[in-house]
């Protein structure tokens, strides 16, 4: 797969990974989605894990998200796709995402990847706002990680 049809964001968060990764699991609610968006996040952190998100909107608005875990690795990454439904059902594809931790320091250097299966997609999700919106999940999660560290 070429790096060109990848989209990524990347943070350096002030917390250590086993910070990071327990904010990252224990309060993806709270991070998972820009505000004021709102999403529930329900996933199953193991290789062929269901993931399932619905997101909510300040209209009224409603995104749901099927897919599959494909890798989940604790404190180190999380790679799911959303070609398939909970039970291997193909569906029509998005992206393969990650999420990756790796420490610098006491730090964490956080990076958000989508790999898509066209150039048609990458540039749909670039247009949706992938840049904004991942970003500001990064900030959150930056947030809410750096609040637990201080307050630990």
């Amino acid at each position: 797969m070429s790096d060109n049809l990848e989209l990524s964001v990347t943070r350096l968060i002030d917390a250590p990974i086993d910070v990071v990764w327990r904010v990252f699991t224990e309060q993806t609610n709270e991070w998972f989605c820009p505000k004021p968006w709102r999403a529930e996040v329900d996933w199953d952190l193991r290789a062929g894990g269901r993931s399932n998100t619905v997101m909510y909107g300040p209209n009224g608005e409603e995104n749901r998200m099927e897919g599959i875990i494909l890798e989940a690795i604790p404190g180190k990454r999380v790679v799911f796709t959303d070609a398939f439904k909970g039970d291997w059902t193909p569906q029509g594809p998005f992206i393969i995402g990650f999420f990756e931790f790796e420490a610098e320091g006491d730090k964490t250097r956080y990076t958000g990847r989508a790999r898509h299966w066209t150039e048609v997609a990458k540039q749909q999700h670039q247009a949706m706002g992938f840049a904004d919106g991942w970003g500001k999940v990064a900030e959150q999660l930056a947030e809410l990680a750096e609040r637990a560290r201080a307050e630990a």
